[in-house]
């Protein structure tokens, strides 16, 4: 048994958690490390930012910690357990279990010095490193996320992550407004989500002539929710050699948060 580390999941939110993990494999030879500890070194890795070979040692071996990880990665298992645990905090707080409304931002963020795939310069934001593209719910939910390079513009980036918000199907079925900031503006970007995803695109634009920071409408939503990602170190800079890698961690992020609202 581990320690008892901030990260560490609580039994309740473990039993939550539980239920919607991968049962062990048939034949072969039986499961014998326990999951409660195989999540618990995996957030600690995304809340501390520690490498996986820097896993304290009374973790499970870190090969087997980052096995479990990327496999459940590569089946789907992370984003599986995201959108029925946004579906039951939606429903906790009295909202229809879909949205009817989405809002779309990005964020760029510094990449480490050995991150080489997928890595651009924004010239807006002047950062090298990768962009995040995130469509929420109004509540600040993760919908669906994308990572790439900084240099992708917002509409190409926009257009790629609204086809995988499209791809979801019924689970979006009531969706039918997106909102977006002024990066997003423009006919051709309005026309392509009308045409092809049938949403409707309003833009809420900053007021001419302010300075500092200004609450705008809906936007706010989508800028908590990328304050929430910076509580986690391992998101603070993009230290993954793979931009799928970050999408996972940012789901895991989301899961951390919606478990502990849960349980």
């Amino acid at each position: 048994m581990s320690k008892d580390y901030p990260s560490n999941l609580t039994r309740d939110q473990y039993e939550l958690l539980s239920d919607l993990l991968p049962a062990a494999k048939p034949g072969g030879r039986p499961r014998s490390v326990d999951l409660w500890e195989i999540l618990n070194a995996i957030m600690y890795v995304l809340v501390e930012g520690v490498q996986w070979r820097a896993l304290p040692g009374d973790f499970p071996p870190w090969p087997t910690v980052y096995t479990y990880f990327r496999n459940w990665r590569q089946d789907q298992t992370w984003i599986t357990v995201h959108d029925q645990l946004r579906e039951w905090v939606r429903i906790e707080q009295d909202r229809r279990a879909q949205p009817s409304e989405a809002v779309i931002d990005s964020q760029s963020v510094k990449s480490a010095a050995f991150v080489d795939e997928a890595v651009g310069y924004d010239g807006g934001k002047k950062i090298k490193g990768r962009k995040r593209f995130a469509v929420v719910d109004t509540l600040g939910l993760v919908v669906r996320v994308l990572v790439t390079a900084a240099s992708v513009p917002e509409r190409e980036g926009g257009q790629q992550v609204l086809t995988r918000v499209k791809e979801m199907g019924a689970a979006i079925a009531r969706l039918n407004l997106i909102w977006a900031d002024g990066g997003f503006d423009g006919p051709a970007f309005m026309m392509w989500v009308m045409d092809t995803c049938r949403w409707i695109v309003k833009v809420v634009l900053r007021p001419q002539q302010t300075k500092g920071f200004v609450v705008l409408k809906k936007r706010w939503v989508v800028e908590r929710t990328f304050g929430w990602l910076m509580g986690c170190r391992r998101l603070a800079r993009d230290y993954e050699r793979l931009p799928e890698t970050s999408e996972t961690l940012i789901y895991l992020a989301m899961i951390r948060i919606m478990v502990r609202r849960l349980a």
